[in-house]
């Protein structure tokens, strides 16, 4: 059984579907990354729905929730709360979490305000340290040809992050360290409204590499060790969110575990979706079975 729908939040509405409403499993529900972004590439997900329901919302101000202009909601104290709201008026007393990119961030930090019936957390292609995110963006430019490195680095100190040569030199560091295999033009383009600017420059700021938002200090690593639900942390081999930190992350954690997907950068639900539906299936299951 399919199911969509409104739900009213600080701010707004956010829209939201359930894929297998129905099932017997413990329900998950997907973070998607941004901020600002939406569900809309996520949607391969629901094939996690043969085993449970499977929840996705788009956050307020993109995909098909609301889009209030009111700088003040792109905080994540808001965000927070927001997936608080989803699990009361969708009465989700139990759930598995899955954050992707930025939905790690609000993950983590949801998962640290003790809320009850989290059974786990999956942080697939973490960022739980925008300073580390930060370090690690300047040893993937670096691994760039020169050129491209220098356009980065110089765009960015001048501001010229809306110039063509700017996006060009973006376009390469994603086809290394955001998406290893052959665009969809046609896909892109749909999939392109679906996302707010304003939402990711207020939170993150105008290129991925230097945070000027107001995430600029989030760290949440010295919190980690006080996560009680069984965690996985998954990246690709190439991904932005680097094997090296993502690894970190999870030794800070108690009982966790990692994996890589050898073959992808920061999309592997995309680039490698058999094996990534395959790895996330398993372990909710496991953990279905040790409650």
């Amino acid at each position: 059984m399919y199911e969509e729908g409104f739900v009213n939040v600080t701010g707004g509405r956010v829209w939201y579907e359930i894929y297998n409403k129905e099932a017997e499993g413990t329900p998950v529900v997907i973070l998607h990354g941004g901020p600002g972004s939406s569900t809309y590439s996520l949607k391969g997900l629901k094939a996690l729905g043969k085993d449970r329901p499977v929840v996705m919302y788009d956050q307020l101000g993109c995909g098909k929730s609301d889009r209030p202009d009111d700088l003040s909601l792109w905080k994540i104290d808001r965000f927070v709360k927001e997936l608080g709201q989803v699990r009361e008026a969708l009465e989700l007393d139990e759930v598995h979490i899955l954050g992707h990119s930025w939905g790690t961030t609000l993950a983590a930090a949801y998962v640290l305000t003790k809320p009850t019936g989290v059974k786990s957390v999956i942080f697939s292609s973490p960022c739980l340290s925008a300073p580390m995110w930060e370090e690690d963006q300047k040893r993937n430019i670096a691994k760039l040809p020169a050129e491209v490195q220098e356009t980065i680095l110089r765009c960015e100190e001048s501001g010229e992050t809306d110039s063509e040569e700017f996006k060009a030199a973006i376009k390469e560091f994603n086809k290394e360290f955001v998406f290893r295999g052959e665009p969809d033009l046609e896909w892109l383009k749909a999939g392109a409204g679906m996302k707010n600017p304003v939402v990711y420059e207020t939170m993150w700021g105008p290129s991925e590499f230097t945070v000027k938002g107001n995430l600029k200090t989030f760290d949440c690593t010295p919190q980690l060790g006080e996560i009680e639900s069984s965690t996985l942390y998954t990246c690709g081999r190439f991904d932005e969110a680097t094997p090296e930190s993502t690894e970190y992350y999870a030794k800070l954690t108690p009982g966790a575990e990692f994996h890589v997907f050898e073959k992808s950068a920061h999309m592997p639900y995309m680039e490698e979706p058999e094996e990534y539906l395959q790895v996330i299936g398993d372990f909710l299951k496991k953990v279905d079975r040790q409650v």
